[in-house]
């Protein structure tokens, strides 16, 4: 089986959010357009879940990746994965937590030798995942130290209508703060425009600098972050023959007149990047994990608990990270 032919493999997540709904409901109504997926998955569950939220859908064990290929039309493949208990739709049970961090682990031990072509996750409680000795802020710190890469990766935040990188991520506004140097920047910058250009297929990727401060700290009035972080980033970057502009006040950034400027906005914490495409495209966004040596895509979205096994959540953020991580996959296989 060539690389363009490697199924993606798309982990359970949290198996009592939303994860098995949006992954069924996914199959279901777009089986017929997607690249072959399987799912690293109890497939006891699934069954369950499909007859709770009435679906009619085949679910297939595999015992190898590569059958998924074959059978996808007809049903969704399952790489069995037992649960040490049942799992109840939005009642969290920490005990589930090794069968959650397993999956993970398949599934990067699936690319890693070639016998899947991009990992696509779904959501994670981290909570849940703490009380059973998770040491990790995140999806993206755990995959990379699976990936046994020395440099941060960088999370960026896709759909149609905008992409963000925050530079700093899950932490405090204050540890942003005291995390934020130019080299940070540069490097989030390096790795930002590589993926652009190798697995977005931009030629020459525009990038936008965001500032700290309001109004882009008003010449030092408003915070001296711009000039003593920001613009000398920004100017290691233009040496090495990146395309940026900024800093730009944050707030007349993201409407959409500017954003014809730009095809990344480079922002230097959590919120200033997620709440805008959020705003923007909250059901379609893709969480992309960029500088591992594999594809990674997930859903922009939580566990949802509330609304596990009600058959209300909505499939289409998970819909487009399959679509985007075969897109990725074949421009950086060619």
């Amino acid at each position: 089986m060539s690389q363009l032919q490697l199924p993606t493999v798309l982990t359970m997540g949290e198996p009592s959010g939303i994860g098995g709904d949006i992954t069924l409901k996914a199959w279901l109504s777009s089986h017929a357009t997607l690249s072959p997926f399987f799912v690293v998955d109890s497939p006891e569950r699934l069954k369950k879940l499909a007859e709770t939220l009435a679906l009619s859908i085949n679910i297939a064990e595999i015992s190898e990746p590569a059958e998924a290929v074959t059978i996808f039309e007809k049903a969704l493949p399952v790489y069995p994965l037992a649960l040490p208990e049942q799992s109840i739709p939005g009642e969290l049970n920490s005990m589930n937590g090794s069968a959650v961090i397993s999956s993970i682990e398949q599934a990067v031990g699936f690319v890693k030798n070639d016998r899947a072509g991009a990992i696509v996750t779904n959501p994670i409680h981290k909570e849940a995942l703490y009380q059973c000795g998770f040491a990790h802020p995140g999806h993206t710190e755990y995959l990379a130290a699976l990936a046994g890469i020395e440099t941060e990766p960088v999370m960026m935040l896709a759909s149609d209508r905008l992409r963000v990188v925050p530079v700093t991520r899950h932490v405090g506004v204050q540890e942003a703060l005291n995390l934020l140097t130019p080299d940070l920047i540069v490097e989030t910058g390096v790795i930002a425009e590589k993926a652009l250009r190798e697995e977005f297929g931009i030629e020459v990727p525009r990038i936008a600098m965001s500032a700290l401060n309001p109004h882009a700290g008003e010449g030092g009035a408003m915070g001296d972050e711009e000039t003593t972080l920001i613009e000398p980033a920004i100017q290691a970057l233009r040496d090495l023959g990146l395309s940026i502009t900024g800093p730009h006040p944050p707030d007349t950034l993201f409407h959409e007149e500017a954003r014809k400027n730009y095809d990344v906005v480079l922002c230097m914490y959590h919120d200033q990047a997620l709440i805008p495409i959020k705003t923007l495209d909250f059901d379609t966004a893709v969480n992309v994990t960029l500088g591992l040596p594999f594809v990674r895509t997930s859903p922009d979205h939580g566990t949802a608990l509330n609304i596990a096994g009600t058959g209300s959540a909505n499939e289409q953020s998970l819909i487009s990270a399959l679509k985007l991580a075969g897109e990725m996959t074949a421009r950086r296989r060619s």
